[in-house]
């Protein structure tokens, strides 16, 4: 009985666990397999070239969006001061589609994401992106087909030239606001918009030439004075966004002149504190947060030696070693410490975040999608800083939008040193 119960075993078992081990085997070779094709070479591949695309596509739409901007101010005088409904429609679509897609391409992008997940991610946000582009092109031919059949070529050239002396008018003499920057700041405080004057001055001069050549076609009906508008509108932006960022950089320094005290006293009272933290610290933290007191002093007396001519960079490093100062104190410190902490550093660490901006808002034009993504991102942190009734939180938010905005202005000049 025992010899026949082992011989049904070796003969029925053995074949058995064979062929269970020959499907584990499969099974495993099925999953490698599997895994190859979703991290392997070839869908890396795929999903980079899938997510270049879709930035691409976005960054189309993006600046579809600032040109249908051009097109609302054209063409509101002619309807009665309103924007038309068509472009007012397609603004909003495409401005929260142009959002989401920002936000949506940063979390698609961040470590960790495997590419099916991205290559799926950008065919739905690239039909979303397309249908808004689709929208913005409508509403635009509409937009047009209306203004040749209730408007004149004389009349769309009136309110351009309405448009031109009011930016004219508004911006003044940009050379004054230059001059007084010189006066009382180093030029490495407002660099980005040192040729701003130039800028403006130019961009109006080029708005009144193309004025010129729409009001010449414009007497002559076999002609269109279109094309001339649509360039006068938008060296009208240029001169506008130019003006405007001269004033900001004006108010920044000003206002970075006018805080830096109030901001050195600040720093000042959170590295006494700490000290006193350090007192009470665990011997094994006690060091190291020795070591950050004494980095945090001498970074203090570095930015209060440049701050009469360079005030936006003497609080921006008060910014950076109060930031460094909270990581040393970490959970050292109560509930109500780290609250006192926050308001405190909160003023400074907006009036960075803001500088930052202005920086970043400088010179990402043109840019590629990862530039642009940084600096919404940097603009939403901001916003949200703003709002924040926690102070620490919004402190938190306002770190952040100053980190953005200091990679969106590194991304761009990199691309600007590639060309």
């Amino acid at each position: 009985m025992l010899e026949t119960t082992t011989e049904l075993v070796a003969e029925w078992g053995v074949p058995a666990l064979i062929a269970l081990g020959s499907i584990a085997v499969v099974v495993i070779l099925l999953v490698v397999v599997v895994r190859i094709a979703r991290r392997g070479k070839r869908a890396r591949i795929r999903a980079e070239r899938a997510l270049a695309d879709l930035g691409a596509l976005v960054v189309r739409l993006d600046d579809a969006t600032e040109e249908l901007e051009l097109e609302i101010g054209m063409s509101s005088a002619l309807y009665d001061g309103r924007p038309p409904a068509s472009l007012r429609r397609a603004r909003l679509t495409a401005q929260h589609t142009r959002d989401d897609a920002f936000a949506a391409y940063s979390a698609v992008t961040a470590e960790g994401n495997l590419p099916p997940h991205q290559v799926a991610e950008s065919r739905r946000l690239t039909i979303a992106v397309q249908k808004a582009l689709d929208v913005i092109t409508k509403a635009r031919a509409e937009n047009e087909a209306w203004l040749a059949k209730n408007t004149t070529a004389a009349e769309q050239v009136e309110v351009a030239r309405q448009r031109l002396d009011e930016i004219s008018e508004r911006m003044g003499d940009p050379s004054a606001l230059r001059e007084e920057l010189a006066r009382i700041a180093d030029e490495s405080e407002w660099e980005d918009a040192a040729d701003a004057d130039t800028a403006a001055r130019d961009a109006l001069a080029e708005a009144c030439e193309h004025l010129r050549a729409a009001e010449e076609k414009a007497a002559d009906p076999a002609l269109s004075a279109r094309d001339d508008l649509t360039a006068c509108e938008k060296a009208l932006a240029r001169a506008e966004n130019a003006s405007q960022l001269l004033e900001e950089t004006h108010r920044l320094v000003q206002h970075a002149t006018l805080a830096v005290g109030d901001e050195q006293l600040g720093a000042a009272a959170a590295i006494r504190a700490a000290a006193g933290t350090q007192l009470a610290a665990d011997p094994a933290h006690a060091p190291k947060l020795a070591e950050a007191i004494r980095v945090s002093s001498a970074a203090l007396d570095s930015a209060m030696q440049i701050a009469e001519r360079r005030p936006v960079a003497a609080n921006e490093r008060i910014a950076r070693l109060r930031d460094q100062l909270d990581i040393a104190l970490a959970d050292s410190r109560t509930q109500q410490q780290q609250l006192r902490g926050a308001r405190s550093a909160l003023p400074g660490s907006l009036a960075a975040a803001r500088s930052a901006l202005a920086r970043a808002e400088a010179v990402v034009t043109g840019a590629e999608i990862d530039a642009r993504v940084r600096l919404d991102s940097a603009r939403r942190e901001l916003a949200f800083a703003r709002q924040a009734q926690d102070p620490i939180e919004a402190l938190d938010a306002s770190r952040r939008a100053r980190r953005d905005a200091e990679e969106a202005t590194t991304l761009a000049k990199d691309r600007k040193r590639r060309r």
